[in-house]
């Protein structure tokens, strides 16, 4: 978990909601504003939160977010960013999400300021493009994907089950401060994020 206790088994990502549509989400950061978040989600939303993590708190705020934009029980692409830019509006701190929504495909976003890293890949086959997304290019490329490109500070970017990849700006604002951390420890070295090669920059910190 990103938060919580790492001893729970009920904190252990993916969380899943089952409405609406059927929700699975992995997160990487941390909401400054968690607290805050699930105060609101039961008392003005009537959700529960059955844990201590955080990952749970953006879960149900997408879910609501869906809800409240899909048109007549169902979504498009259009619907599904309208989300995304809710979540913005509601949550503080750093997120990097994937998320698979029962029927309709992968959604992935970055928080406004793309504290955490994101980045999309793809490989082309005989019956179409396929596409991953993951926090690093290292993911990527031994399962024979290419690196396509990062997700920007605020994008999301949905997969719908044909294999088309639909991508759309989500925040009203946005600045590209990264966390520094992923250069100095987090990340593998052999990783490229943002463009920036982390064993690079670690050379270039020792400098």
């Amino acid at each position: 978990p990103t938060a919580g206790s790492a001893f729970s088994d009920l904190e252990s990502q993916p969380f899943y909601v089952n409405s609406p549509f059927g929700v699975t989400l992995g997160h990487n950061g941390n909401l400054t504003n968690s607290e805050e978040l699930k105060r609101e989600l039961f008392q003005l939303d009537f959700r529960h939160v059955n844990t201590n993590s955080d990952s749970e708190v953006l879960l149900n705020v997408l879910a609501l977010e869906l809800e409240r934009a899909a048109q007549h029980h169902r979504l498009d692409p259009e619907a599904i960013f309208k989300a995304v830019a809710g979540v913005h509006k509601r949550c503080r701190g750093a997120y990097a999400v994937v998320a698979m929504i029962a029927g309709y495909g992968m959604l992935a976003f970055r928080d406004p300021y793309g504290i955490r890293p994101l980045i999309i890949g793809k490989n082309e086959q005989m019956g179409g493009t396929e596409y991953v997304v993951a926090s690093e290019s290292v993911a990527i490329e031994p399962l024979g994907f290419k690196v396509l490109r990062d997700v920007a500070p605020g994008e999301a970017v949905f997969v719908d089950e044909q294999g088309r990849m639909h991508s759309q700006q989500c925040a009203a604002a946005t600045h590209h401060t990264p966390c520094i951390f992923e250069y100095v420890y987090f990340a593998r070295p052999d990783s490229i994020i943002d463009n920036i090669s982390v064993y690079k920059a670690r050379l270039r910190m020792g400098e």
